[in-house]
């Protein structure tokens, strides 16, 4: 046990930390994407794209490009779907941490 508790367990989370900084640097680039080919009318990503990478994780990605894009803020969906999301991986992380740690 001691060895997973000074070696193993560092490694992983730094490893799932780097996943998240990515998952959520992936999906608000997305969101600024989108919002940019809307403006020009173009092809658009399909929405179950934005909210699948926010559910691998990249939730606070979702939800910081929705507000620092205003991107998607009048869809009921996103509006209430995207700080849903963030709760729910936030929520799964501290439980990880907590159960695990």
């Amino acid at each position: 046990m001691e060895i997973f508790q000074w070696i193993v367990y560092p490694v992983f989370m730094m490893w799932i930390l780097v996943y998240l900084l990515l998952i959520n640097g992936v999906t608000f680039v997305l969101m600024g994407s989108d919002k940019a080919r809307a403006r020009k009318g173009r092809w658009r990503i399909p929405e179950r794209h934005l909210f699948l990478s926010g559910f691998l994780g990249g939730g606070p990605g979702l939800w910081l490009g929705m507000k620092y894009f205003r991107h998607k803020t009048m869809h009921p969906s996103f509006r209430y779907g995207a700080p849903l999301i963030t709760l729910w991986n936030v929520s799964s992380f501290v439980a990880f941490t907590y159960f695990y740690g």
